[in-house]
């Protein structure tokens, strides 16, 4: 079953965990000093919010899938929408290492279709910039 990924930059991460803990009713499965994760089965989503560059609000979107043929299925719909298409492959990105490929909606709004392979110590690093401008074409 996949579930539905979220992720907020916060201006203050102290004040976000505390406000999602209390209305999650639940602590972060992953905490770290720039980054929160929760995996809720209840509502069923991988919510995370961190500090980054951006300005305080949504970051993006994305669809975790839990085995590969979810993966490839989620892949291929990417592929064949109308839309920038970036296969980012295996990667490490918010202390997890990952395969995943991104999207754009037509208003810009970022997707990514990902699989989790296993937690890391490393935070990894985001897009770059020069990937966003491909996904924002």
């Amino acid at each position: 079953m996949k579930r539905l990924h979220i992720s907020f930059t916060t201006a203050n991460l102290d004040h976000s965990v505390a406000f999602y803990t209390q209305l999650f009713a639940a602590e972060p499965s992953v905490l770290q000093a720039d980054y929160a994760k929760w995996m809720l089965d209840d509502p069923r989503v991988n919510f995370v919010v961190e500090t980054g560059s951006g300005a305080p609000g949504f970051s993006h979107v994305g669809i975790q899938a839990e085995t590969e043929e979810e993966l490839e299925e989620l892949f291929d719909r990417l592929q064949t929408a109308e839309a920038p298409y970036l296969p980012e492959g295996v990667t490490t990105c918010c202390y997890h290492k990952s395969e995943k490929s991104w999207t754009a909606d037509p208003d810009g709004v970022m997707w990514e279709a990902f699989r989790t392979l296993h937690q890391t110590e490393q935070r990894g690093a985001n897009l770059s910039d020069e990937q966003l401008q491909q996904l924002n074409k």
